[in-house]
């Protein structure tokens, strides 16, 4: 089984940056879907994005459309997150997630299909 590693969180001002990275440990991430969701306390955990990783097909949610993008780096193992133009409204806990096949449509935006979680990285961004 894989591990997920996250780091990269931080404080931004909003307009600002900021890339998060999720490293498999363990194994590979080789026919593996990994995918972001973030969490604010209260609230259910949100689907933000994913990437398949035989194909390198993403998804995104509505609220990330155009100002965030996930990408991978075969040769680290490593998937990560870009975050642009952020919002207070982005402020919360960001998860990775991963699980073994190829996932798509729908289903990609479901938390309870991933296996591995990651502990969880803060983003704030101040207004």
């Amino acid at each position: 089984q894989v591990e997920v590693v996250e780091s990269g969180g931080g404080l931004v001002q909003a307009g600002g940056s900021l890339r998060l990275s999720c490293a498999a440990s363990g194994r590979t991430y080789s026919s593996y879907t990994v995918a972001w969701f973030r969490q604010v306390p209260g609230k259910e955990r949100e689907f933000v994005a994913a990437i398949s990783w035989s194909d390198g097909t993403t998804y995104y949610g509505d609220s990330v459309k155009g100002r965030f993008t996930i990408y991978k780096d075969s040769a680290k193992d490593t998937v990560f997150l870009q975050m642009n133009n952020l919002k207070p409204e982005d402020t919360a806990v960001y998860y990775c997630a991963a699980s073994y096949g190829y996932y798509s449509g729908d289903v990609v935006r479901r938390e309870y299909e991933y296996d591995y979680w990651g502990q969880g990285t803060q983003v704030t961004a101040s207004s």
